[in-house]
């Protein structure tokens, strides 16, 4: 192990273990043994995985969101002496679990309860659900600044800026730009979106993520819900953060000061490494990433967004000004559409169509605490399936 990286040992559970995130944490983590012990893993439907991975890491906890799998876990897991549990009350148990570091990659406000027991706890928490910012961001900072948590954000474009950001001086800093691919249908005109199949929406060009993750990356909804997430993260005004369109997923966002700098951290469009940045901070650790060559890769290119093609960000941007629960309704009613369009039950264009449904119907009132966020959150999911149905 490089002499670079180099501490005492930390624990660590994960939240989402089986998804796209968190298979690259369990990646990371197997890699470095010495380095990490395992407390708690979690999933949501395949046992079979988080059953091997609790065995390779050697974790004591294994956690499956569905109950009705809790008899398949246990018996995967039977001889060894990792413990099981089932059931949501049992997934916010994981987060509460003592452990240094707690990865918080499950997707969706589903999240929302474990990450908030992480940071009261006082737990470093790695950030990977952005859908937790979105939903309650102002409520979920004021619980790590209680708590005396840490977050590092693993986004790519969000842990780019954080490398980046001087947060000593942060009047230095005139704007953030967030990156985008621009998804698999940056070429494509409405007509042949409207067309388009889940099958299509999920072959993302650069990035091997999950399914709703890159639905929202051919909506550009990602792109949006990473804006207010940023805002959250970082002590910029909402009109100081920016997209723009960067088809190569070399430069995964940057930040302009006041001096005419431009700050960027650049990389290969790989997981692990703003993965390891989080797992390590503030050292670094090396990681299996491809090593960038920019003369293999010779051009950069970069657009402006085409918010008339991917309305999600002129939705997200008005969100963001509008505050409120505004983007809770929004986050609410686009995980019910990915869903529905997952489901084949709409089309493509219509993601974005029943958002903003559900957004002119109202109810954008000021969030006074975490129940509100939940109470706002399901009734917008009713709003958005009703919306749905009528179309």
């Amino acid at each position: 192990m490089p002499e670079a990286w180099h501490q005492e040992r930390r624990s660590v559970s994960v939240l989402g273990s089986t998804g796209s995130i968190g298979c690259n944490t369990v990646d990371l983590l197997a890699r470095n043994p010495d380095a990490f012990s395992v407390e708690v893993l979690t999933g949501n439907r395949n046992v079979k995985l988080l059953a091997e991975q609790a065995v390779r890491l050697k974790a004591k906890r294994a956690v499956v969101a569905d109950e009705s799998l809790y008899g398949e876990l246990k018996s995967l897991l039977s001889g060894t002496n990792i413990a099981c549990a089932a059931g949501e009350d049992a997934i916010i148990e994981a987060g509460a679990h003592p452990s240094d570091i707690l990865v918080a990659a499950i997707v969706g406000t589903a999240g929302l309860k474990p990450t908030l027991e992480g940071a009261r706890r006082g737990a470093l928490v790695a950030l990977a659900n952005k859908e937790t910012l979105v939903s309650a961001g102002a409520l979920m900072t004021q619980e790590v600044k209680n708590g005396g948590a840490t977050l590092i954000p693993v986004d790519s474009e969000h842990s780019a800026i954080f490398q980046v950001f001087d947060f000593e001086r942060v009047q230095a800093v005139s704007k953030i730009t967030l990156t985008a691919s621009g998804g698999p249908f940056r070429e494509k005109s409405l007509d042949e979106m409207q067309a388009m199949t889940p099958e299509q929406a999920v072959a993302h060009p650069n990035w091997d993520m999950g399914a709703k993750i890159s639905v929202d990356s051919a909506t550009m909804m990602n792109k949006g819900l990473e804006m207010i997430e940023a805002f959250h993260l970082f002590p910029v005004p909402s009109e100081a953060i920016e997209v723009l369109v960067h088809p190569q997923s070399v430069i995964h966002s940057m930040v302009s000061y006041v001096d005419g700098s431009v700050l960027a951290q650049l990389g290969t469009p790989d997981m692990r490494t703003p993965i390891a940045f989080a797992l390590a901070w503030p050292k670094r650790m090396s990681a299996p990433s491809e090593t960038l060559s920019l003369a293999d890769i010779g051009t950069l290119t970069f657009e402006a967004p085409d918010t008339v093609r991917f309305p999600a960000l002129r939705l997200a941007r008005e969100c963001l000004q509008t505050g409120g629960a505004a983007p809770t309704v929004m986050n609410a009613a686009n995980e019910v559409a990915v869903a529905a369009f997952l489901g084949r039950k709409i089309g493509f264009l219509d993601i974005a169509r029943v958002v903003e449904k559900v957004l002119d119907e109202g109810g954008l009132e000021p969030l006074s605490d975490l129940d509100a966020v939940f109470a706002i959150d399901a009734e917008a999911r009713l709003r958005a399936a009703a919306v749905i149905d009528r179309l």
